[in-house]
């Protein structure tokens, strides 16, 4: 029997698009499904929209990898493109002596990430950089940068689409099968009916362990489970105190309540988190009380007035609060056992800059 489809992507957000790009750019028949009534409708349009530099990821690992090589594609395909970017840079702060080995650790693993250009700053020279900030010392990032995400969407779409491609809305996907001659079936919801595709990578984010599970898989191999962290940010009215972004210490796996600067020059904080078991974007204001002496520990300039509730964004994560925090995991047919799908989970930071380079993983694991 003979597929409808060469390929299909699930999913339109940012990493889906790459991805489907990636597959149109090297001949296959791609169609990408999608949802919602809009691109990149979750986890692509509620983000930081920060360009990573690849500095606290552990080396060797898929974050690390994909995020540098990630940042050089990005970069190229905004210049080439006109989504709009500006590598604004970052400083990555201490406030208090005891954060000052810390700052150290990160740069070396920078380092081993083949991130070399980050720069050792005291405390008068990171405030001649911010005259906002406090702190007792900084690293500066030249290569972090910010991107204006749904801009890069609309390229992404473009690119698929002037490949042969095309991107389906409002087309709900909800089982995954197996057919007696190979090709999967993918019953979608509507009046669309079932149809079916040789090649499927699941580029679903927060639902991509939910339908992966609909699929019947050998013994040995069940998809990870996915769990929903909550992050709200909160914008600053007026100038920005800041042209860069400014990231305090991490806390573990979060990287605190950071500070970052839009592409027009807009200043919000955030994200915080807190783990939900549905998805839910309302805005809790009352929350901000409990961050704002974190906030002044690096912004003693902070003015209460001047914030006010800007978004939510929900990051799908491998692993609940206080577990170690696990690699990507993009699922071959060498784990999973199935021929011509790939899968992917917990795609979240940094996946908006390692976008373009998983696109071309995907299409070197399914060449394989």
């Amino acid at each position: 029997m003979s597929a409808d489809v060469e390929t299909i992507v699930v999913g339109a957000g940012v990493v889906g698009l790459a991805v489907a790009r990636a597959l149109s750019l090297a001949g296959h028949e791609t169609m990408v499904l999608e949802q919602h009534e809009l691109i990149g409708s979750e986890t692509s349009s509620r983000n930081s929209e920060v360009i990573h530099a690849g500095i606290y990821y552990p080396p060797g690992s898929l974050r690390a990898k994909l995020c540098v090589r990630g940042k050089e594609l990005l970069y190229a395909f905004c210049a080439e493109n006109g989504v709009a970017h500006r590598r604004c840079g970052k400083l990555l702060v201490a406030t208090n002596d005891s954060q000052v080995p810390k700052l150290a650790a990160i740069r070396e693993t920078a380092i081993q990430n083949g991130v070399t250009d980050l720069e050792p700053l005291g405390a008068e020279a990171a405030k001649a950089l911010e005259p906002e900030i406090r702190c007792v010392a900084a690293l500066l990032s030249p290569s972090t940068g910010i991107i204006d995400s749904h801009g890069l969407m609309l390229a992404l779409e473009g690119h698929i689409e002037a490949n042969g491609g095309l991107v389906v809305l409002r087309c709900p996907v909800e089982r995954l099968e197996r057919g007696e001659g190979g090709e999967f079936r993918l019953t979608t919801g509507g009046d669309r009916g079932p149809i079916t595709c040789r090649h499927l990578v699941v580029c679903a984010g927060l639902h991509a362990t939910k339908l992966a599970r609909t699929l019947t898989f050998g013994a040995g191999y069940r998809p990870p489970e996915t769990y929903f962290a909550k992050g709200q940010y909160y914008a600053v009215s007026g100038r920005s105190p800041f042209k860069r972004h400014i990231y305090p210490m991490p806390d573990g796996a979060w990287l605190g309540l950071h500070a970052t600067v839009d592409v027009g020059g807009r200043c919000k904080f955030g994200p915080d988190i807190a783990w939900i078991s549905e998805i839910d974007y309302g805005f809790e204001p009352q929350k901000l009380g409990q961050f704002l002496d974190f906030i002044r520990s690096y912004y003693p300039g902070l003015q209460i007035e001047h914030l006010h509730p800007d978004y939510t964004g929900i990051r799908p994560k491998l692993y609940r609060a206080g577990e170690p925090v696990p690699d990507f995991a993009i699922h071959g047919p060498q784990v999973h056992g199935q021929r011509g799908l790939v899968a992917l989970y917990g795609i979240e930071s940094p996946g908006l800059t390692a976008s373009l380079a998983i696109g071309e993983l995907v299409v070197g694991m399914l060449a394989d």
